[in-house]
């Protein structure tokens, strides 16, 4: 794709029924909405997101739209960035109001208004209310709450309006798998469910490198494309990842903390070299197992210990553990961070670093490698969760992935002011 040289390669069945289904010539135009979902890197999004904008504009002028997504900066980098260029080849003129959060794009003498919202959490859906719109666009839309899609879904009041979802899957008891994925028909909803091999810009070498860095019910859910419950080993992609002497010559250093007093206290020492994250060594304490438990005192001695001599940035604690957090601001040594704490993103997350080989591990961590092979999934909850046991190690692995890899990626991370 040099410069402004826009070429597609021809469009699956699938994907062109997304780009048309609108049109007064599709057999699918009744239809009140759409609904892809299916595995990844199966040409949903941006299909969809270029079919959205050209519907807008065959429907209206002068109207505000919303595209949203689980926050406005991965719904900039997954959907906004990849679609301005090929919108701009097309004769479109875009305009991003960044501070704003919207979109303003004309064509032919039309202009309509995109506005960009995050559905993060529950909070999220008073972002959007109020307002009127002729439709809205929802990208990864599994990912968002309830509150949040039904609050935008009511803002789309206009005569014409339509809904636009998709996602990949989730578990089988998912609200959103259980009110419009069984129920799109009922819904009067255009369900298309896609797999890799819907895109047809993937080459064999490239749909065998994904097929190969999933396993299990992530396996199922993003390769298969199946809203398949979670089993066994939360992280079975674990094994390759010990390296046999940590390296030399690291330029950044972190701890990352699970709290615990009647529970254990899990505490690890992270270095960075090449772009790969090495846990150097850890600290781990069960006071069922020594008999005894430690205070914050007890525990911010370790830690000290743990850091020897090395610049720590900065410690990235369990966020409920305000009283820890507390002590160790006290002292002013280190800057202290609550950790960022969804349980089902932060596994994502850790799951991608370990799969792009961003996280290794000494072989002197055995409480982590112990824990890795022992931390499952609770087959007998209603909705994705790992079991309450065998976990410490692995959240507070779960908290650095968060709060620092993730930091870096969104662009930012806030590192609070040492007390002295």
């Amino acid at each position: 794709m040099p410069g402004n040289d826009l070429r597609f390669a021809p469009f699956s069945p699938k994907q062109l029924a997304v780009l048309t289904w609108w049109c007064r010539t599709s057999p699918f135009r009744a239809y009140d909405s759409i609904l892809c979902d299916g595995a990844v890197r199966s040409g949903k999004t941006m299909c969809m997101s270029l079919s959205f904008i050209a519907w807008a504009f065959h429907q209206f002028s002068g109207v505000s739209f919303a595209i949203c997504g689980k926050t406005i900066a991965s719904l900039r980098r997954n959907v906004v960035q990849p679609l301005l260029p090929v919108l701009r080849a097309l004769g479109f003129t875009c305009m991003e109001k960044l501070s704003q959060h919207y979109l303003e794009i004309s064509r032919g003498g039309r202009q309509n208004r995109f506005y960009l919202f995050g559905g993060r959490d529950e909070s999220s859906a008073s972002l959007i209310q109020g307002m009127t719109l002729g439709g809205v666009l929802l990208d990864e839309v599994a990912l968002m709450p309830r509150s949040f899609v039904e609050q935008a879904l009511a803002r789309c009041s206009m005569e014409g309006s339509k809904f636009w979802f998709n996602c990949n899957p989730e578990h089988p008891q998912h609200w959103f798998y259980e009110e419009w994925v069984l129920r799109a028909k009922e819904k009067n909803c255009l369900y298309l469910h896609f797999t890799m091999r819907d895109n047809p810009s993937l080459s064999p070498s490239m749909l065998a490198r994904y097929e190969s860095l999933y396993s299990g019910a992530f396996y199922e859910r993003f390769v298969e494309g199946k809203w398949a419950a979670a089993h066994g080993l939360v992280y079975p992609m674990f094994g390759s990842h010990l390296t046999a002497e940590p390296p030399q010559g690291c330029t950044s250093f972190y701890l990352s903390c699970d709290y615990g007093t009647v529970n254990p206290f899990s505490c690890g020492l992270w270095g960075e070299k090449g772009g790969v994250w090495y846990r150097l060594r850890e600290y781990y304490y069960d006071s069922h197992k020594e008999g005894a438990q430690k205070t914050d005192e007890e525990y911010y001695a370790a830690l000290c210990m743990l850091a020897g001599s090395l610049p720590v940035r900065a410690v990235i604690v369990d966020p409920s553990a305000a009283s820890f957090l507390a002590c160790i601001r006290r002292h002013g040594q280190y800057p202290a961070i609550p950790a960022q704490n969804e349980v089902l993103d932060g596994i994502r997350r850790v799951s991608d670093a370990l799969r792009e080989g961003k996280l290794r591990f000494a072989p002197c961590c055995r409480d982590t490698i112990r824990e890795f092979g022992l931390y499952r999934w609770d087959t007998r909850a209603a909705k994705d969760l790992p079991r309450k046991e065998h976990d410490h190690a692995m959240d507070d692995i779960r908290y650095f992935v968060s709060t620092v890899l993730n930091g870096q990626e969104e662009g930012f991370y806030a590192l609070a002011a040492a007390r002295r």
